[in-house]
């Protein structure tokens, strides 16, 4: 039942049951009087605290959440994630069933429009991707412009960030068939500019789109194309490479989702505000966490290193890079089913032999009460190193893999932020612990 909307007011006695009210009920030591704050969604507004107060100058009680570990800063129809149960959903659709019957590009509009394609819909749809993958000429001078080994998230930030300079259209946000003309762009292009920034790590002339191609397919084209006149991507590598854009196209309010609206709320335009949202995953905490599992794997060498290293993080000097997450208190869905995806690529191209130091790893993890009773299960980070890299991809272009996919994420959560009556660009309060006033003393008189 949804509790009836009050502003939150001191009040006497309680009347009623707790049950019946939906509210909570707090009564401030300080002054010893009572309050009665609205309880809604299983939330409390915030701002109803500021009327709680000492005194007139009193500027009203806040709120200290570091890290936004339990604030809810918007309502989200996107995404849903249950950490405890491992669920994860999108628009009410189980992960593993859209990572079984879905494609990519699907499941991005499901994301974007709330609902799964018509199949004139979805025909439609991938038309306009497919002709939005092209990039301006320009672009590729302002890529020939990074030095050889730069790194290609680099590139992508910065390439993402140059488009709205040739979009001027984009700063009408909103005008919806201006986002939607955006929406095109930033998923269409986005394989372009990664495959780019790639080709020109690696020294090579980049190879055009070729729409005839499926939205990974294409991507492996752009990516692998040599000397041949026609590009025909691996089914087993095409369809693991769509499952894994499927399982990173959005996930709830992370840090670079975050960003994304954070950004997008001072109204900028979608490329500005997806450049940012990149900036965020380029972090070792986020989309770079997948290399940090390899490099942990390359480190510990061997099975027969591996409980010592077990050891090591249980003694707090290392950590179990790949286990754990923010939200997950179970097994990440993801990851049982990027573990399946894995095989099938290493039927394909060999099996990777660090695979045997990563199942060895899982396996004591799961039995070791040190880490069951930490929660600490396999997340979705686990393995997706270990397939990019027997796919042939460095480990530099691991975040730019995540950034593909999560761009349809970006744009929705984007979308919503922007249609939220309740949103105002966002800006937070601090706890301020500095001085208080002082005199100014001239530079001569300072000691």
């Amino acid at each position: 039942m949804n509790p009836v909307q009050q502003p939150a007011s001191s009040t006497d006695a309680a009347k009623g049951s707790a049950k019946e009210r939906a509210s909570l009920s707090i009564t401030d030591n300080r002054t010893g009087k009572s309050y009665e704050v609205p309880i809604k969604d299983g939330t409390i507004h915030a701002t109803d605290l500021r009327q709680i107060k000492t005194g007139a100058d009193d500027f009203g009680l806040m709120t200290y959440d570091p890290a936004f570990n339990n604030t809810a800063a918007c309502i989200s129809r996107i995404t849903y994630i249950d950490g405890d149960k491992g669920i994860l959903r999108y628009r009410g659709y189980p992960i593993e069933t859209l990572a079984e019957k879905s494609t990519y590009l699907e499941t991005a509009y499901l994301i974007l429009y709330g609902e799964l394609p018509t199949k004139t819909q979805l025909s439609d749809w991938t038309y306009h991707i497919s002709h939005h993958t092209f990039i301006h000429e320009s672009i590729k001078k302002f890529l020939d412009g990074f030095h050889y080994d730069a790194h290609p998230m680099g590139m992508l930030i910065s390439t993402i960030a140059a488009l709205s300079t040739f979009y001027s259209d984009a700063k009408d946000i909103f005008n919806e068939e201006s986002r939607r003309k955006q929406t095109y762009r930033l998923i269409g292009k986005m394989p372009t500019l990664a495959a780019f920034a790639y080709r020109h790590s690696l020294g090579m002339p980049y190879a055009y789109p070729d729409n005839d191609l499926s939205y990974p397919g294409n991507f492996l084209n752009m990516l692998f194309k040599t000397t041949e006149m026609k590009y025909r991507p691996n089914p087993t590598l095409e369809h693991a490479l769509d499952i894994l854009f499927i399982l990173h196209a959005d996930h709830e309010q992370n840090c670079s989702a975050s960003a994304m609206r954070n950004v997008g709320s001072s109204h900028v335009d979608p490329f500005s505000a997806t450049a940012a949202a990149t900036a965020a995953l380029y972090g070792p905490l986020h989309g770079g966490a997948n290399e940090e599992v390899l490099r942990m794997l390359m480190e510990i060498g061997s099975i027969s290193k591996v409980p010592a290293y077990i050891k090591r993080v249980k003694a707090g000097e290392v950590r179990l890079m790949g286990f754990g997450h923010r939200v997950y208190k179970n097994y990440d869905p993801r990851a049982r089913i990027v573990k399946n995806v894995a095989y099938g690529v290493f039927e394909l191209m060999g099996k990777n032999p660090m695979l045997e130091i990563a199942l060895e790893c899982e396996r004591i993890a799961l039995e070791d009460e040190y880490f069951v009773s930490r929660k600490l299960y396999p997340n979705v980070d686990f393995y997706t190193g270990l397939i990019y890299q027997s796919m042939g991809f460095p480990m530099t272009m691991f975040p730019v893999l995540f950034a593909i996919p999560r761009t349809s994420g970006w744009i929705a959560q984007w979308q919503e932020m922007l249609l939220d009556p309740e949103q105002k660009i966002a800006r937070p309060r601090q706890i301020y612990l500095g001085s208080d006033e002082r005199k100014y003393v001239p530079v001569e008189d300072r000691g």
